[in-house]
Order: C-alpha cells, then structure tokens, then sequence
C-alpha cells in the first residue's frame, strides 16, 4: 500500500454510458475530453452523477474563466467576453484539450485519492470523526450502525469494501449528501444541516450527449445580476495551499461558481486496508453557509419562506417530493410565480437561446434528489425524472403558455381530488369509518393511478407545445382541447373502475353521521354522481380556451 496512490486524473473513475447503452470507466481528464463521445454520465445513482457533473464543471469554470479555447491567456472581464465564450465553446462541439491539459497537470498534485498531506477532498483533521463503514460510504446501501437494509444490491464482500474507483465515487456524493446522525467532537458548534446538495431541489440541463449537458450547465454570466457582470475569480477546493480544517465551520457565501460546486460540506477520511480496498472512513460537519436567499446557487428550485414577512421576501431552496412528478412542479421552476424564484439554469437557457442555432428547439431539464428520513437523519429514497419542451416556452414568446400549462396542471390535482372523494365515500358506504377512511390504501391508490396514467400523456402534451402558435390560432385551441378530453377520460374511466369494484355494500350504501351528529347518506352511484359533477366543473362542455 503506497502512501501516495491512484490520482483522478489518470485513473479511471467515472463511469459514462455510450450511444450503445455500453458503459465505460474513465479518468476525470478523459471524461471531459472525450465527453462529446458519450451520452451521459453513469454512475450507480443520478445524485452521485450530479456531484461529479458539478466536479467536472468546476474544472470547466476555473479553466475557461483563466484562458481562451485555444489555451491563451484571457481572464473574462465583462458579459461580452462571456458570451462570446461560452458561444465559441458550444460551436466546437467538444471542449479544446489544450487550456484543460495544461491546467490539470499544473494541479495535478491536488488530485491524488491517497496523500499524506493533501488527499483529495479529504483532511487528516477528520481522523477523529465519527467513524462508519464501507456500508455506509457505498450510497446504494447507506447502512449504519443502527439501521441495516433488509434488500440490498449488494451483499458480503460488496457491502464490507470498495475499490478505489467507487471509492473516489462515493466520496463526492457522502461530501454533498451526508445525513444528520454524525456527531459533533466539538462543544457548542452550530449544526450544518445535510450536505449542501441534499438541502436543494437539484436541477440540470439535458444534453444530447455529456458534452452537451456541460456546455449548458456552464454558466459563465452571475444569474444574480442579470447576466450583466461575471463571476468572482474562480478558487476550486483543491487550489487553496492551505484548506479549511475547522469542524462545522460557517463560512461566508461562496461568489463563484466552482468554490460552491466544490464546497466541502463533511470532512472526510477514508480508510483502506492492504489489499487496496476502502473499508470505511472517518467524517465531521464541514462548510456551510445560510441557505435563505443562497442565490448564488443556480442548480436549485426555491419556495418563499413563510412566516417571515417582517424581515421582507425570502426564499429557500425547495426540495423535491419524490411522489411527485417534476411536470407537476412545473410553476415553481419555470413560472415566475408570486411565491416562487426561477432557478439560474432556466434564467440561463432562455439567455443563451440566442446563441443556439434555430434547429435547436427542444430543451431537457432533470432533476435528482435525495429523501430524507426525520431530521434528515437517514436517506430513505433517491429518486430523478426529466421534462422536454420547446425553448421557446421560457421565453416572452411564451409566457400565455407557461400560465396555461400551470392551469391544466391545477385542473390534474383538481380530478385527482376528486377521485380521492369518490374512492373515499365509497368506502364509507361499505362501511368504513369517518376516522380511518383517509387511511385507508385504496383512496391513496386512486390518486396515484391518476397521475400515474396521465403521466405519459401530459409529457407528450407538454413536448408538442409549440408558443410560436399564436394565441388565437385553432393548432392552440386543439392542443388545449384534446389534452383537457384526454384527462377528462382518464378520470372518468379510473372512477368508474372504483364504483365497478365497490361491492354490494357500497351499491345499497348507509347513513352516516357527522361530528355535529348530522346524517348523510352514502351510496356508490350517488358517490359517482358527486365525482362527475366536480369533473364536469373542472372540465365544462364549452370553456374557453384563452
């Protein structure tokens, strides 16, 4: 075992799907250089691919802030330098090896998984941490001391230890997702909360390819100042010759985007035996800073804080439900809502639609998150989806639409409501009670199989919205009908399931009494005849359609 061993830039570590849906391991240098060959990254979750899509990026922003495409000197100085850029880099349709050749092997000391002195995203200031297993560092099992998962990918020797190329995986993800349940070995420090990327709503752009999805998600203009200005100078996590070391240490907030990408939320020490294999590591609340108005961040929904009113409008990052479709968040990403704030990577995509060509019409956002259990003391769940439609639909061109896409949506809850009355009085006319009846799975099932069945069709909805259609036009007239016919459908048909299989006992019914004592009669047909006259007020015979 060497003291000095496997370094990111040359070993291979991330892993990346090809057109073929093969998969290949690669180096940090080579998944940048060769990322115009492959579609996407691949790694064992889509939140570890996430951490690294912001490790790569944060490379990209400190080169390309610093030097030209063709490896010159030329620090970014105002929009203009940006723009031109970021547009130079996307036309090239790979990124130039020259600036990110050079400026690797000018950092490459910085890049070794295993250093006595500067090991890569680690401090030997963790050593007295608390220490966990492989188990716990592998983020497809997650297990602890106190909580063992029953059904599990991976078992024995898979579970006890980890090459170093997962290793240098997980590391990244641990760092920006790490739960709670860690203590402190200092008095009185202040709680960090979970790791930076498990406090937001994560939010990329897509690509056709990895290149793609990096040149997008390279933004090289401040969000926060309109695009008007350009980031302060960059400073990666592994550039300082002297890093921070502190347990639990608030730092101010970061004015660059590769100092946030790489901010080092734990501290972390990993632990190997003598086959080179990591059995474990040590870990200690590392940087964090207020996320209450953290603007900085252009990955992240937000969602306005309540109760705050006094102290004027604020706005947190706003985590994603994993029971919900991203269609179904559509207003809180990409409408400017009162109770809301647009994410930089949307901002971002409709300021450099100008400078895609006009063939490029479609655009694709993903989102990734993890779920916590109480107190974001454990992750119970990691879930992402993704959402496609015409770029145009984030520009003015298409403000009419994104409110009516807002519309359509509350008209879903609304049928999904309404299901969920109908499941509800039919059981409480077989002969459930008023105080189970909301428990009871078969009301959930209603819901979900609504917006499970309409899923597909709202998604193909949504890709077909062209906003150049006028607003008077009969092609937005027939979009907006025939996806309100379709829903309507849906919902009809998934009711008349539920009256269909309710029983004898619900078709006759019972009276029920109320709190005030008050009877009502609950009956099946009756159930469904409440149902359609909701669905038909959601949905009228002659709405109109502006």
């Amino acid at each position: 075992m060497k003291d000095i061993e496997f370094n990111l830039l040359d070993e291979k570590w991330i892993l990346v799907r090809k057109s073929d849906c093969t998969v290949d391991e690669l180096s940090l240098t080579d998944a940048l250089l060769k990322s115009h060959e492959y579609v996407e990254l691949a790694g064992e979750l889509p939140t570890q691919n996430v951490s690294i899509l912001r490790l790569m990026l944060a490379v990209l922003h400190t080169v390309f802030s610093r030097y030209s495409p063709q490896g010159e000197p030329a620090p970014l100085y105002d929009s203009d330098d940006a723009a031109d850029r970021w547009k130079e880099l996307w036309n090239a349709g790979r990124l130039p090896e020259k600036p990110i050749r050079e400026y690797l092997a000018s950092v490459h000391d910085r890049f070794w998984l295993f250093h006595p002195e500067r090991p890569f995203y680690q401090t030997e200031a963790a050593k007295i941490g608390t220490e966990y297993t492989a188990s716990k560092l592998n983020g497809a099992v997650s297990e602890s001391g106190n909580k063992i998962r029953l059904f599990c990918g991976c078992t024995g020797v898979q579970k006890s230890e980890l090459s170093y190329s997962e290793a240098a995986r997980w590391l990244l993800y641990v760092n920006n997702y790490d739960d709670t349940s860690s203590k402190p070995k200092g008095k009185n420090l202040p709680s960090p909360g979970a790791g930076w990327l498990g406090k937001l709503g994560l939010i990329t752009i897509r690509g056709n390819n990895l290149f793609e999805t990096l040149v997008y998600n390279l933004i090289l203009l401040n969000h926060k100042r309109n695009f008007s200005e350009v980031w302060g100078p960059e400073c990666p996590a592994w550039e300082p010759d002297v890093p921070n070391t502190a347990e639990r240490a608030e730092i101010p907030m970061p004015d660059n985007l590769s100092e946030l990408y790489t901010l080092q939320s734990r501290r972390l020490w990993l632990n190997r035996d003598d086959n080179e294999k990591v059995i474990g590591y040590n870990l200690l609340g590392g940087d964090f800073f207020e996320k209450v108005d953290a603007f900085i961040e252009p990955m992240t929904v937000w969602s306005k804080v309540k109760g705050n009113e006094r102290a004027g409008e604020k706005f947190q990052p706003r985590r994603h439900d994993s029971s919900v479709q991203m269609w179904r968040e559509f207003s809180y990403a990409f409408e400017t809502a009162a109770d809301s704030h647009i994410p930089g990577v949307v901002l971002w995509t409709k300021y450099i639609k100008q400078m895609l060509p006009e063939s490029r019409k479609l655009i694709s956002f993903s989102i990734a998150s993890v779920q916590y259990g109480d107190k974001d003391f454990f992750v119970n769940d990691v879930f992402s989806d993704s959402l496609t439609f015409h770029t145009d639909l984030l520009t003015e061109i298409g403000e009419h639409w994104r409110a009516k896409i807002t519309e359509e949506i509350e008209k879903c809850e609304k049928s999904a409501e309404a299901l969920r009355d109908l499941a509800r009085d039919i059981e409480l006319a077989a002969g459930s009670s008023k105080d189970t009846v909301l428990k009871r799975a078969v009301v959930a099932r209603a819901c979900e199989q609504y917006y499970y069945e309409i899923d597909l069709p709202f998604r193909n909805w949504l890709e077909g919205i062209d906003p150049n259609w006028g607003t008077d036009s009969e092609q937005k007239y027939r979009a907006i009908e025939e996806w309100r016919e379709t829903a309507k459908r849906i919902a009809l048909r998934i009711g008349q399931e539920l009256v269909e299989s309710a029983g004898t006992a619900a078709i006759v019914g019972r009276a029920v009494k109320d709190k005030n004592d008050k009877e009502r009669y609950y009956s099946a047909p009756d159930a469904y005849r409440y149902f359609k006259v909701k669905l038909n007020e959601t949905y009228p015979k002659e709405e109109n359609n502006d």
